[in-house]
């Protein structure tokens, strides 16, 4: 006796007449499968729906239920593996195997049954049988793979979820009131984090500083880099300021802008040595002088908003900071008069790509600016971000907006 590959097959024997059972059972027997008998329709369905069975030979003609029928019940039984069926008939009419073959047979055996022909097809069943068994293996792993994935995907989502927050609580205070000037903040991310930084910090009584950062990149390293550059910026520790240095009695001296430019240029070469960097405004509004002082690193343009409405571009371009050693920066001072207001945006509010193909760039932002004119700076912020999705067609950007308005007292 020959063992069958890949196991014992269960062969269920389907016929009215006992005789051709018995020979077919002593066949298949002798060949090695294991063989269940039934002789009719409706007794093979029922063994069928509860036990399993590899591969069914049943005639086409048999009382009460005929094997066409019984070959549609067998595949409505949704059984988890396929069983191959086939039907043993006396017809050789095309339109009759087609009926056959639209029931679900997958072959056929003309009586008188050839034992060569049997064993051939047996062995074809075998074929089909194992390549469906390898099938279900390999998708048992995918959908395994796949929980597995999901799990870590909602684990690091949930991640990326409290990175957002703690992300949010750099610019926690988004109107900060200085008394002679406010600064008003947004910060909206394309994804979960982003690479956009704003902020502003009190340098004296009569001085206030504003920045605008978007470092290279998105997700999780842009992230941690915005969270290290923001403890770079504070304005609660002059000391671990990178815009201000010792004075000579020990205190703590502002940075003109374009040194704090050249200063983190450095750090981004020298000690922190990543492939990122990062584009910037930075800026500090003086009240007694009525001069605003800023270096633009790569950064849009800032804006001057007049109080009579007009708009001014300012910043003289300069390269990003952290490309190339030894980079130095221009600086500009802009005079100004009170109910002035600077503006700083990030790329991602002016090159906002439209649907007519242009981008939303600086034209889009001077309109949109003067059209607001008459808001608050957080208003005229919110109004500025509606703008944009009218104009894109979409509320969702594909890269992070932020931005910053000083008003000028």
């Amino acid at each position: 006796m020959t063992p069958v590959a890949g196991g014992v097959r269960h062969v269920l024997i389907v016929d009215d007449s006992r005789a051709q059972r018995h020979i077919l059972s002593m066949q298949l027997r002798r060949w090695g499968y294991r063989v269940t008998e039934r002789e009719s329709a409706l007794a093979a369905l029922d063994f069928c729906a509860t036990e399993g069975v590899d591969i069914v030979i049943s005639d086409w003609m048999m009382p009460g239920m005929s094997g066409l029928e019984f070959c549609r019940r067998f595949r409505d039984l949704g059984r988890e593996n396929y069983g191959y069926f086939v039907l043993l008939t006396s017809k050789s009419e095309k339109a009759e195997i087609a009926d056959g073959l639209e029931a679900g047979a997958d072959d056929f055996l003309t009586k008188p049954v050839a034992s060569s022909e049997l064993r051939a097809r047996l062995r074809a069943g075998e074929r089909m049988l194992s390549m469906q068994a390898e099938l279900l293996a390999k998708n048992r792993v995918i959908a395994k793979t796949l929980v597995e994935l999901q799990e870590l995907y909602d684990s690091l989502d949930r991640d990326l979820i409290e990175a957002r927050k703690l992300q949010q609580t750099l610019v926690r205070d988004r109107v900060r009131d200085y008394g002679w000037a406010r600064a008003s903040l947004l910060l909206r991310n394309s994804g979960r984090v982003g690479g956009d930084l704003v902020g502003s910090f009190r340098v004296d009584d009569d001085r206030v500083a504003v920045y605008s950062i978007d470092v290279s990149g998105h997700g999780v390293a842009s992230a941690m880099m915005t969270a290290r550059l923001a403890g770079f910026l504070t304005g609660s520790s002059p000391e671990q300021n990178l815009a201000f240095q010792k004075g000579p009695r020990g205190a703590h001296v502002l940075l003109p802008p374009e040194a704090v430019a050249e200063r983190f240029n450095r750090l981004m070469l020298e000690e922190i040595q990543v492939e990122q960097y990062f584009t910037m405004v930075f800026a500090v509004a003086d009240r007694v002088a009525q001069q605003i002082s800023l270096v633009q690193a790569g950064h849009p343009h800032p804006m001057l908003l007049r109080k009579s409405g007009a708009v001014q571009r300012l910043g003289r371009g300069g390269l990003p900071i952290g490309l190339v050693p030894g980079a130095t920066y221009e600086w500009e001072d802009i005079p100004f008069t009170p109910g002035d207001r600077l503006i700083l945006v990030s790329d991602g509010i002016t090159e906002c790509p439209l649907p007519s193909g242009r981008d939303f760039g600086e034209d889009g932002l001077t309109t949109s600016l003067k059209t607001s004119a008459g808001l608050g700076g957080a208003e005229l912020l919110e109004a500025l971000i509606r703008d944009l999705a009218r104009q894109s067609g979409s509320e969702s950007f594909a890269d992070d907006v932020s931005g910053v308005v000083l008003d000028l007292g």
